[in-house]
């Protein structure tokens, strides 16, 4: 018997039903802060417009009774061509956050990756679930903290770090700003009369334990572990100063597979292979952080190229279809990243929302994969796309 959860996200049919929905439960200042990006929001819209310049070629009267998903991603299977992206304090959409997406995942067969500024802490997700994980990290002020955070990694059975490298300044997230989302919060009377009309959220919200960023706990010189005292620490420790160097250095560190996430252009990519990355993410951080950046679709073919396989290209950014996955592999993607894909869907419906997430993700797939006369993601090629007329 399906609980309400479940009964909700079964009548969504598409990532935009999962948004729809999640922008009705949610109070506005949370769903905004999921769902915005910086400043006119071009780079937001822009991710998803992009796969719009990119056109499927199908062949026809291919055997596709049996298609083959899977495929292996920094040296790890995974059961589709995909990787749940790491998206900070996730208890701000349901009152389970990582707790609920990681089990999900790895129902799945993907690969969760967990935020350093994430509302549970690495070994609370690690032991939640068996599943493949990795841990998103940034260049601390304090490298203590970073050794710290991968002796963590290493005992709770993480497999790969993911540094991201695109916030040397935070975007202007505007949404945010006039929602009084901001360090410390200032909610404006009309996003504190929203939250008093979203009765389920906020009441799941303070009956659990409290909200807090729980990889930090204990590291505030104040002594407090509230959230705004240790959001505020957290954007404190984040280097500006950050070189090739402190890459490398975290790369000897780990001693594993190692992405970056941020890239943009083929220069820094190759400059990335050359440091020791095994794993290139292209991604302009979901358009939340310079406004005017390229869709990663868009530099994606001459990243690949670049790279010449050297390391494994994982696009990020605007994936909202199975049809933009196989558009993405076709143009030398390894994998893509989700993280509105999913989040509409926790939003919506908390974990049986994101398994509706990952499960339109892997009807589509399929059905696209097996619509353009494709056996295997392994044997996508550029043959199978072409650009659209008056779009490139």
């Amino acid at each position: 018997m399906f609980n309400s959860d479940q009964r909700r996200v079964s009548r969504c049919h598409s990532i935009a039903d999962l948004r729809r929905v999640a922008k009705r439960r949610l109070p506005r200042v949370m769903f905004d802060y999921m769902d915005g990006g910086a400043e006119d929001e071009v780079a937001l819209y822009g991710n998803c417009a992009a796969f719009d310049a990119w056109r499927l070629i199908p062949r026809v009267l291919v055997d596709v009774a049996e298609v083959e998903l899977g495929t292996e991603i920094m040296g790890q299977k995974s059961e589709l061509p995909l990787v749940i992206a790491p998206t900070g304090m996730s208890r701000l959409f349901h009152y389970r956050g990582e707790m609920a997406v990681a089990p999900a995942a790895a129902r799945a067969g993907l690969i969760y990756s967990l935020s350093s500024m994430s509302s549970f802490d690495i070994e609370a997700v690690g032991a939640a679930t068996s599943g493949p994980k990795w841990f998103q990290i940034y260049v601390w002020k304090d490298r203590e903290v970073i050794r710290e955070f991968i002796q963590r990694c290493r005992e709770a059975g993480y497999h790969a770090l993911c540094l991201t490298v695109d916030v040397p300044a935070f975007g202007k997230r505007e949404r945010d700003l006039r929602n009084g989302m901001v360090i410390p919060p200032r909610l404006t009377p009309g996003s504190l009369l929203d939250i008093t009309l979203h009765p389920h959220w906020w009441w799941k919200l303070i009956t659990n334990k409290p909200m807090t960023l729980a990889n930090v706990v204990g590291k505030a010189e104040q002594g407090l572990n509230d959230v705004t005292t240790l959001t505020q620490y957290a954007i404190d420790q984040l280097d500006q100063s950050v070189t090739w160097d402190d890459m490398a250095w975290m790369i000897e560190e780990w001693g594993g597979p190692f992405a970056i996430k941020g890239v943009a252009c083929a220069e820094d990519a190759v400059r990335a292979v050359e440091t020791g990355a095994t794993g290139i993410i292209i991604s302009n951080h979901g358009g939340r952080q310079l406004d005017q950046a390229p869709a990663p679709i868009e530099v994606l073919p001459e990243v690949v190229d670049a790279v010449g396989g050297r390391a494994d290209v994982i696009l990020d950014g605007g994936v909202r279809r199975g049809s933009d996955v196989i558009k993405a592999l076709a143009l030398g993607a390894k994998a893509c990243m989700i993280g509105r894909g999913y989040l509409y869907g926790l939003g919506a419906g908390g974990e049986a929302g994101v398994d509706r997430a990952l499960e339109l993700f892997r009807d589509e797939i399929t059905r696209t994969l097996k619509l353009v006369g494709c056996t295997s993601v392994a044997k996508l090629t550029p043959d199978y796309v072409s650009a659209a007329v008056g779009k490139r």
